[in-house]
């Protein structure tokens, strides 16, 4: 063998290993995506796809969850949801439980916290504290508080009103009165999260921009709109989704705690609803139809907030 060819069969060698190497190395690097990965696709398969499809199982079915024998029936449970009053009562509850929230828990929050930035000069440490401090109340205690503050025989709101002629009325136990009772205990709950969000938005528009818009003499109108609305708008997109989401979420506790959904379903929503027929009516299969109806509600929201998120400002 020539000197050329050991040259030559020596490095055909190298390039051999070469490629084993690179083989193992990415063979080495598979099985490592993979224990990284398989946790959370476990848990996602067990906590969120498989009781998705075991719902949209039992939506065509009726049980009670007792007996062994399950009766399929269709699509005879969505059916039933959309001729039942309590539902169709819940549905219209849940928009004005989200019109409330949407006021108080993002509008509110995003004046306000545009307010201490740009108007108030002294004191904003204190006023973070204070309005963010009821945020660490449970849910569960700020209905109780509320369920007094509200009350109409000793609730001081109705005592206030009494002071100045006026007759409270009953907050608890009427229809569109204790809607907003309970938004309040959910605004109690979400408003100051909410607001650290936004004040931590508009804190990082850059201040020459400003400073700029007061030269011109621009009005605190204007620097909103023009300034401070376009360059946070990704956040307040982003509350507008999760200020939604607690809408549907965060009026159960109270509703359990202060109105069990009544005066004849006034005050309940869909989550409550749902609560309800699965587990004081044991009607399983009309809750689970109940249950896919909100999710193809809330998975529309989220179509909607990926098309109109193209729209909004992003920095860099």
């Amino acid at each position: 063998m020539t000197k050329e060819e050991r040259q030559v069969e020596r490095a055909a060698m190298r390039e051999e290993k070469r490629i084993v190497r690179h083989a193992n190395r990415k063979h080495r690097n598979a099985i490592a995506f993979t224990l990284f990965l398989a946790p959370a696709t476990i848990a996602f398969l067990v906590f969120v796809v498989w009781p998705v499809m075991y719902n949209i199982y039992l939506s065509f079915l009726e049980w009670n969850m007792v007996s062994p024998d399950k009766e399929f029936v269709g699509f005879a449970n969505y059916l039933k949801i959309f001729t039942d009053a309590p539902f169709l009562q819940s549905l219209r509850n849940s928009g004005v439980y989200i019109l409330i929230l949407l006021i108080s828990c993002m509008i509110f929050p995003y004046f306000i916290s545009f307010a201490m930035v740009h108007l108030v000069n002294k004191g904003q440490q204190v006023y973070r504290s204070i309005l963010f401090f009821p945020s660490l109340v449970s849910l569960a205690v700020c209905a109780v508080v509320m369920s007094f503050v509200f009350n109409f025989m000793t609730g001081p709101v109705n005592a206030l009103l009494k002071s100045v002629g006026i007759r409270g009325p009953n907050w608890l136990n009427t229809g569109g009165y204790i809607l907003f009772v309970i938004g309040m205990v959910a605004t109690w709950k979400i408003f100051g999260y909410n607001l650290i969000i936004f004040l931590a938005a508009i804190l990082e528009v850059p201040v020459e921009l400003i400073e700029a818009a007061k030269l011109e003499k621009a009005s605190k109108f204007k620097i909103f709109w023009r300034i401070i609305f376009p360059l946070t708008s990704s956040t307040a997109f982003y509350v507008f989704v999760i200020t939604f989401s607690h809408a549907l979420s965060y009026v159960f506790t109270p509703i359990s705690v202060i109105t069990a959904g009544g005066p004849n379903y006034k005050s309940t929503n869909v989550v409550y609803q749902i609560y309800e027929y699965a587990f004081k009516n044991f009607q399983s299969g009309r809750a689970a139809a109940a249950a896919i109806f909100t999710l193809i509600l809330v998975m529309f929201v989220v179509v909607l907030y990926q098309a109109l998120e193209k729209k909004v400002h992003y920095e860099n």
